[in-house]
């Protein structure tokens, strides 16, 4: 071991005896600061991780090792010494092995110049520091393996260009075979192969966060392999060609043909193994959740997994599959069997094909292939199904898939939760969908389904869809136990009392037409009547077995109590906008602006619109959601008021100012009431009637007024709006699941929320209640009254707005769980139906829940099509906040861990909240290129000074004649010379 730690430390000392080591150096960290800061837009992406400064490190690592290893031992060959070297008693494997780790402790000398980049990093934002570490030690052992391949090169050749330029054309090759631009050519299979053999491939999960044993075991097997030919390489030219040196030779080529095909049979054995990683990231955002593991393992049925992927797919899809695989596999090894997993491609069995089309409506989408080599059009499959007893569910690549840019003209896809998706779709087939007959069994009346088809006049492609109603609603018949009836109607056949003026008159169904100008049309309708309930049923456009029967099970199970937590939103009704008479026709039809929160909500819960009127809440509603004001009559309040205290659940969104459409001068406010003023006061809660301002907060495309020269002209511009509140993690309670994993929060034109202490009066029991901040504004937050919110740059020509003297945190949102007294406690119930007080409940278990937002903007429609015009992504989660507070209310919070885990990345920090250095985005990267040319001059003086303290390295001196030491007896002859 002091031989090879000695090898090491004269050849780490050797770099700096020349000033190539600091060249190289420099060049690869300045390299590593162009593409980090300008190459990959760092700033721009806006997230607060490090992950392009690892997608670069397979290729800068390859130049790095390459002109680090070209002299090592082509040197020793071009300057005679390698003779020498080796006639040394030295093991050849000491002198490989030292030479490799002097070269391995320059690269790490190398990375560890740019640590200040994390660093930065971590000022800017929530940095995740466990892909940090790990993409370190992944980097490390890159490039070790690449050092091995340029130190094995380096030994065949006196030539250091040589040498060069072969480390980095097999580097590079290493590299090529797992990206696109190579596994574009070959089918998902072929892709897995490629990618397994690329080192940059191979690097994708380490930049991720999570270090898989496979990955470690490939680099150190590649760096092992190329170590051991570059020992065989270097004993070789030691030897004879003789038959004394056959053995020898033999035994070293076998020796290391051993090496190589075990490292190659290790790789085969471990691929099927996904287990043994460990996932660095700080919510594991990478690992099956206890929450996953719990429902798979309490199946009562076998459940299958069944993916549906093409051979050939879109080249920015195929990465996705083995991922998907992977994790579909781990499904099946966490459930103890319960769980069956299945891989298919429908292209290459005509039977699959057909069974995906028409019992599961799974169809192949075209992607468009566009590239140097092919521009074509890909029919592929892309899906994903979860099948449990007669329920299934399908989630195909728009499902399961995000995009997003990056850098230059640049998209990058990836998965967007797949433990959340594929978790969501086992809960609803297993546990929020019961089975057929259970559906039929719940029924409170019989249902029926009228078919309004008119088969003369169907076209061409819909001849057998009447068939296939048929044989689905035969099916749904004999399963429902009398149950349910059907009846197929033709609207035009003779004497039909149900023909088409009826249709129009009674349903509003009308024909579609065949061709865009054609006169013939014909019906394609479903209705389904359970009691004097009726609901339209609508299948997709192919109209497929699959199609029809889930859409009629879908309907059924909504007339059916139980099946699925029901969330009812109160909203006032949308407001027609007045037109002028002399237009002579009249306003377009107001807009609902709930449409976007309504979908997201509908991917788990059913979502009614109530309207209170009655007094009551509907007894099938297990969330009551308030958006926005309301003119609520004392009945209302009523229903609302009693359904707390009840130990419902009851989620407030509301402020005192809300977008004013009718506004004819850019954008304006109008004041407003909740309606809910009194009622949420005698809970303890006050929403008061200003708005917060942050100069922490997210941009605007805010129309702008410029001066020119008495000539005002209107613009958009992209402005920091103190309106738009950003919260970050920081800002958010950190025991409360509802905003757990939530990277950020806009809040559009928000009012500050107060909750004071609830007073008992003096005999009762005192009211317990647990009071959660979910939202906090910065502490340079402050707050004005004014409805006009329209940046003035004539008055405040720096930032349009001014700057509040009194600065603080204001509480946006809160959560309040306990008791309650009712606030028509000793007062007559306004229902009207008697006199006593006694039907009033007087005060909530303890179980009741409370929750108020100072703004309903925020998930409007209108709002967060505006921050999606500005290029932020972060408009979801303001979706997935107030569907936190839902799953918060339902007390179902198992899908709610999981969906946290898989939120956004950390957003960077405004220049506005960069307490500890706040500087501007140009400023944080001039500071790492300063530092970094610190460092390198810190290197340099640190290189001179160790080069001017070397001396002479002093030999054993030799004896010479007479018992005198060689420089004893020169001095003796020359003073005999001179006497």
């Amino acid at each position: 071991m002091n031989h090879v730690l000695s090898i090491a430390r004269k050849e780490f000392r050797a770099y700096f005896r020349s000033p190539i080591a600091l060249i190289f150096l420099s060049i690869f960290l300045f390299v590593t600061l162009f593409t980090f800061f300008r190459w990959e837009t760092f700033f721009a992406r806006n997230i607060a991780d490090i992950r392009p400064l690892f997608s670069w490190m397979p290729i800068l690592l390859i130049f790095l090792s390459a002109a680090l290893t070209m002299r090592l031992w082509s040197e020793e060959q071009k300057l005679g010494t390698m003779e020498l070297l080796l006639t040394l008693p030295v093991e050849v494997h000491k002198l490989v092995i030292g030479k490799f780790l002097a070269a391995l402790a320059l690269v790490s000398v190398a990375l560890a110049l740019t640590f200040p980049l994390p660093i930065t990093v971590s000022f800017l934002g929530d940095l995740d520091w466990g892909p940090v570490i790990g993409g370190y030690l992944g980097a490390l052992l890159l490039a070790g393996a690449y050092i091995a391949i340029g130190l094995f090169f380096s030994a065949t050749t006196d030539n250091q260009i040589v040498s060069l330029l072969l480390t980095g054309l097999v580097g590079g090759l290493l590299y090529v075979v797992g990206q696109d631009a190579v596994t574009n050519f070959v089918g998902n299979h072929g892709v897995e192969i490629l990618q397994a053999v690329g080192t940059g491939s191979r690097f994708e999960s380490i930049q991720r966060g999570v270090i898989d044993f496979r990955d470690l075991v490939y680099y150190a097997s590649l760096t092992v392999s190329f170590l051991a030919l570059n020992m065989l390489l270097l004993r070789s030219k030691g030897w004879s060609q003789g038959k004394r040196t056959a053995p020898e030779r033999r035994s070293w080529g076998l020796l290391a043909a051993l090496v190589v095909a075990n490292g190659l049979a290790v790789n085969i054995l471990l691929a099927p193994v996904t287990q043994l990683r460990a996932d660095l990231t700080a919510r594991h955002e990478y690992t099956i959740s206890d929450v996953t593991k719990d429902l798979v393992s309490s199946l009562g049925e076998p459940l299958l997994i069944r993916g549906y992927f093409s051979g050939k797919t879109h080249p920015l899809l195929a990465p996705m599959v083995p991922r998907l695989r992977d994790l579909i596999e781990e499904y099946g090894v966490v459930s103890s069997g319960r769980v069956v997993t299945e891989f298919v491609d429908p292209r290459e069995n005509e039977e699959v094909e057909k069974e995906a089309n028409q019992l599961y409506n799974i169809k192949s989408f075209p992607f468009r292939v566009q590239s140097a080599a092919e521009n074509a059009v890909v029919n592929s499959y892309f899906s994903v199904l979860i099948k449990y007893g007669d329920q299934f569910q399908v989630l195909d690549f728009s499902d399961l898939i995000e995009v997003q840019p990056n850098g230059l003209n640049n998209i990058e896809v990836r998965l967007r939760n797949p433990e959340y998706d594929l978790t969501r779709a086992i809960k609803k087939v297993a546990t929020g969908f019961r089975s057929t007959d259970l559906v039929f069994d719940s029924l409170s009346e019989d249902a029926e389904l009228l078919a309004y088809v008119t088969p003369a006049t169907l076209p061409e492609n819909y001849k057998e869809v009447p068939e296939r109603i048929k044989k689905v609603l035969e099916g749904l018949k004999e399963e429902s136990k009398g149950k349910f009836k059907y009846e197929i109607i033709d609207p035009d056949a003779a004497g039909a009392k149900q023909d088409r003026q009826f249709l129009l008159r009674t349903y509003g169904f009308k024909p579609y037409a065949i061709a865009l100008f054609s006169q013939d049309s014909f019906y394609l309708h479903l209705l389904l009547r359970v009691g004097d309930r009726y609901e339209r049923v609508v299948p997709d456009e192919a109209f497929s077995e699959a199609s029809i029967k889930e859409s009629i099970l879908a309907s059924l199970r909504r007339a059916a109590p139980g099946f699925l937590k029901t969330v009812g939103i109160v909203k006032a009704p949308p407001e027609q906008p007045e037109m002028p008479p002399q237009f002579g026709r009249p306003p377009p039809q107001a807009q609902d602006v709930t449409r976007l929160l309504t979908r997201q909500l509908e991917e788990t819960y059913t979502v009614k619109d109530v309207d209170l009127k009655d007094g009551r809440v509907p007894a099938d509603v297990d969330v009551l959601l308030v958006y926005g004001p309301n003119k609520f009559d004392d009945k209302q309040k009523f229903a609302v008021d009693q359904y707390l205290m009840r130990g419902g659940t009851v989620v407030v969104l509301s402020g005192h100012y809300e977008l004013d459409p009718t506004s004819q001068t850019g954008i304006q406010l109008k004041k407003v009431s909740s309606g809910l003023e009194d009622l949420l006061a005698s809970y303890g809660v006050t929403v008061e009637e200003t708005l917060v301002m942050d100069t922490q907060n997210e941009k605007f495309p805010a129309p702008v007024e410029r001066n020119l020269g008495g000539f005002r002209v209107r613009e958009i511009q992209l402005l920091n709006y103190p309106y738009f509140v950003d919260v970050r993690s920081n800002g958010m309670a950190e025991d409360s699941p509802v905003v757990a994993g939530l990277p950020a929060v806009t809040l559009q034109w928000a009012s500050p929320v107060k909750v004071t202490a609830p007073t008992t009066p003096e005999g009762e029991e005192p009211l317990t209640r647990t009071v959660s901040e979910l939202v906090k504004s910065s502490p340079r937050s402050w707050t004005k009254n004014d409805t006009n919110v329209m940046p003035d740059f004539d008055r405040y020509p720096e930032d349009g707005f001014a700057t509040g003297d009194s600065q603080e945190s204001y509480v946006l949102a809160t959560a309040v769980q306990g008791a309650f007294d009712s606030y028509y406690k000793d007062k007559k119930a306004p229902t009207g139906e008697g006199d006593s007080t006694t039907r009033v409940i007087q005060r909530s278990p303890d179980n009741a829940r409370l929750a108020v937002v100072g703004t309903s903007a925020f998930v409007n429609d209108m709002v967060l099509g505006l921050s999606r015009q500005s290029g932020s992504d972060r408009f979801t989660n303001n979706l997935q906040f107030v569907q936190n507070l839902v799953d918060w209310g339902v007390e179902d919070v198992d899908l709610l861990k999981i969906r946290s885990r898989g939120a956004f990345a950390r957003t960077l920090l405004p220049k506005e909240a960069r307490a500890i250095l706040p500087l501007s985005d140009a400023g944080y990267e001039a500071i790492n290129y300063a530092i970094a040319i610190a460092l390198l001059v810190l290197m340099a003086i640190a290189g001179h000074l160790g080069r001017a303290r070397v001396a002479a390295m002093e030999l054993e001196p030799r004896e010479g004649r007479g018992g005198q030491r060689p420089d004893v007896a020169l001095d003796k002859n020359k003073a005999e010379a001179g006497a």
